[in-house]
């Protein structure tokens, strides 16, 4: 049996994941798909490539070379596609476009209709994932470019990383609280602080803003979205962070309210990161720059 580059990217994926559901998540198949092509290969080559643990799965001797293996020859072919795609100077196919939990309900509606003005010739297909699956999509050519709010970290593929503009935080509190306006952050009680889950790139940034120790990071209630906080905080039930691009769409109706932060406060720079050497640069470049005015527009209209 010939062993697939479709095959190879499942490979990388669940060994990446450690999980069957979260591999197919990311390689946009469904389990049972990637699981039936994760079988054809091990009896291909006669021993199993993951040891199964629960709910979890970790590579054999085998699975971590085939992975390190596969790596380049992913790298590769979606670097061969890119350059064959890149010889009438526009993609033949539609851009892969990731993003972040955090920033995509609230700038997709701006980006997208200004995307087709700008760049009416290229298509888009858009998907959420956490900063750490962007990444390793953009290493197996799965993706084409991320926008994320952190430094790729090192060790990756290599990237390009374009800054495209600083996303100043807020603090959102129940409405009749009486907290200050600007509110230092040393003044936030800390045993009140609502977070996002596990995973997260805004999780770390909130308790790193804090300054949260330990103890009161497992004390807090850790949710999927900033919309379920949301809802947590209009009840009552704590206070949180929000990135400023959010706050016009998670504060309507007066359902919280929202105190800027006391200089120097704290905020994150959102990034528009693509792999190196790819024919398409100038065109992710103007897609930055179309970003970075449409935030400039959703700062501007978010309330203070």
């Amino acid at each position: 049996m010939t062993t697939t580059l479709r095959q190879l990217s499942y490979v990388v994926a669940l060994g990446e994941t450690g999980h069957f559901g979260r591999a197919a998540e990311q390689c946009r198949v469904t389990q049972p798909a990637l699981s039936q092509q994760i079988r054809q290969l091990e009896e291909s080559c006669g021993s199993p490539l993951f040891d199964r643990l629960g709910k979890s799965v970790r590579p054999t001797p085998l699975g971590r070379e085939l992975i390190e293996r596969a790596r380049p020859i992913l790298e590769m072919s979606a670097e061969l596609d890119a350059f064959l795609a890149g010889r009438h100077g526009r993609p033949g196919r539609a851009l892969r476009f990731g993003l972040i939990p955090t920033v995509a309900p609230y700038l997709l509606p701006r980006i997208f209709p200004n995307l087709h003005k700008d760049l009416g010739d290229v298509s888009f297909t858009v998907s959420e994932s956490r900063t750490d699956q962007l990444l390793a999509a953009l290493g197996d050519g799965s993706l084409d470019l991320a926008l994320i709010a952190s430094d790729p970290h090192p060790g990756g593929p290599r990237l390009v990383s374009t800054p495209l503009f600083a996303d100043e935080f807020v603090l959102a509190t129940p409405p009749e609280d009486a907290a200050g306006d600007p509110m230092p952050l040393a003044d936030i009680d800390g045993d009140r602080v609502l977070l996002l889950d596990e995973g997260h790139c805004f999780r770390d940034q909130a308790i790193a803003a804090c300054a949260l120790d330990p103890a009161t990071r497992r004390r807090t209630f850790a949710a999927t979205s900033l919309s379920t906080l949301v809802e947590f905080v209009a009840n009552g039930q704590g206070i949180t962070l929000l990135p400023q691009i959010a706050v016009r769409k998670e504060s309507s109706g007066n359902r919280i309210r929202i105190h800027r932060l006391q200089a120097p406060g704290a905020r994150r720079v959102l990034r528009l990161v693509w792999r190196e050497g790819t024919p398409f640069g100038g065109i992710y470049e103007a897609v930055a720059e179309c970003i970075r005015r449409c935030g400039a527009e959703a700062a501007m209209a978010a309330p203070a």
